[in-house]
């Protein structure tokens, strides 16, 4: 089994570190290869330190050009080299069996959205949740909470975002998850329009 990891590559405070060397640890005792974005620095890096150190096995997907900054993870198992972000998240989904996402920042979001939507859509049955290190999605899972109420979000959608704050948890509901047999059109159109008439 592969998991896909995204988190942040920007410095992060030492809990949050520490939550992502663990993650990488624990998926490298449970025999689950690592699949992130191919970083030496940030969370990242100790994502795939952590799983390394514990003898895991890491697959890096990283854009040529960050290669040129110098952030690649010279130590991984496989790094690969992709054009863009495009291709990386597609070739890290592709490779993956499950989307993990841990505390990050804009990117790390962008690419937990689209595997989650992606899932919605049904271009892949893969599990997609997000570890909830110190509460940090706390305001984010609000916020989606709020989509449900106001109608942008069916309920099953919602459902489909695994949340825990213990890794070991979450890792036992991706292997038990079945994606629910659902799609918007199964609900009822509203042709009254917003006034009513």
């Amino acid at each position: 089994m592969r998991v896909c990891v995204y988190c942040g590559s920007s410095s992060a405070g030492v809990t949050y570190l520490s939550a992502a060397r663990q993650v990488g640890a624990t998926l490298a005792r449970r025999g689950i290869e690592v699949v992130y974005g191919g970083a030496r620095v940030g969370t990242m890096g100790a994502v795939a330190d952590g799983a390394l150190e514990a003898g895991g096995r890491v697959i890096g997907v990283i854009p040529e050009s960050l290669v040129g900054w110098e952030i690649a993870h010279q130590g991984l198992t496989e790094l690969l080299v992709v054009a863009g972000l495009h291709e990386r998240k597609a070739m890290m989904t592709g490779l993956s069996d499950a989307v993990l996402a841990l505390p990050g920042g804009a990117g790390t979001l962008d690419e937990l959205f689209e595997a989650w939507t992606w899932a919605q859509l049904k271009v892949h049955a893969k599990p997609v949740g997000v570890l909830n290190v110190a509460g940090f999605f706390d305001p984010l899972l609000a916020m989606v909470d709020h989509m449900v109420a106001e109608g942008f979000l069916k309920r099953p959608y919602r459902e489909m975002l695994l949340v825990d704050d213990d890794v070991d948890r979450l890792l036992d509901r991706f292997i038990a998850y079945r994606p629910p047999d659902y799609t918007w059109s199964d609900d009822p159109v509203d042709t009254a329009g917003p006034s009513g008439s």
